[in-house]
């Protein structure tokens, strides 16, 4: 197939056990690359087939000891597919099963609290879209109003009201949560944030006015970035040489 052809859904042909292993290896390079918050956090993935179901970190585990075997799954409305071993984070239900539910153009969810994401989101700056990275997020990016510790269902609607169309959800005093097609996307996607935000904040430490980029420039920013997401062999190109460059470096994720 072209490289340049677009997938209208990246995760086509796909099983559960090939999910597994893209998920597990997404959660290890989070934490390989310093993205990591504890036992906390979620990233997920939908399951073909299964009414909005979806695969998740067992809560408890590092990142780093998540394998295929022991993600779960759940349902989107927060209970347990499966018997035995450990739950699943309450706090991921409210965001990741309502998207999964009502957004069918998404296949992946991830959340994070990295100190630069959640540095711009305490001080109620938007993501700034002058830089090579915040430009290519032009139009993508919604933003949601922190109501405390996402546990509550009553949050659910909300949330999928200020995410509208968007990919890239901002919660205020809070963290990110970005949503694509599949998980190389999802990881692309995620990094785009993640440098956009640390350049902001790098930026922001230096004196004087930033250069401000025409609107135009952003738009076909956008547009250009779009079309390297449309392109799904993009971001598995991405995804699959972080993966062999983190197991080249930590063998235990081999």
């Amino acid at each position: 197939m072209n490289v340049a052809t677009k997938i209208a859904d990246p995760m086509a042909g796909m099983t559960e056990a090939d999910l597994r292993v893209q998920l597990a290896d997404f959660y290890h390079l989070v934490s390989y690359l310093g993205w990591a918050e504890l036992i906390f956090n979620h990233i997920s993935v939908r399951l073909p087939g299964e009414q909005h179901a979806y695969l998740v970190n067992p809560f408890g585990l590092h990142y780093d000891e998540i394998i295929p075997e022991n993600l779960i799954r759940v349902g989107v409305d927060g209970k347990l597919l499966d018997e035995g071993g450990h739950g699943a984070n309450p706090a991921g239900f409210a965001l990741h099963g309502v998207i999964h539910e009502n957004r069918p153009d998404v296949g992946c969810v991830a959340h994070t609290h990295t100190t630069p994401l959640s540095a711009i989101t305490m001080k109620g700056f938007d993501i700034d879209h002058d830089s090579f990275y915040g430009a290519q997020l032009y139009g993508r990016v919604a933003y949601h109003t922190f109501e405390g510790i996402t546990i509550y269902s009553d949050e659910r609607q909300r949330m999928l009201k200020s995410l509208g169309d968007k990919h890239v959800l901002v919660l205020r005093n809070h963290g990110i949560a970005v949503a694509e097609a599949d998980i190389p996307l999802t990881f692309m996607l995620l990094w785009t944030v993640q440098r956009a935000a640390e350049i902001q904040c790098a930026a922001s430490s230096i004196p004087g006015p930033n250069s401000i980029l025409p609107q135009e420039v952003k738009e076909k920013c956008a547009r250009d970035a779009e079309n390297l997401k449309d392109n799904a062999f993009f971001a598995t190109l991405l995804f699959d040489a972080m993966v062999r460059k983190m197991k080249r470096d930590c063998p235990q994720f081999a």
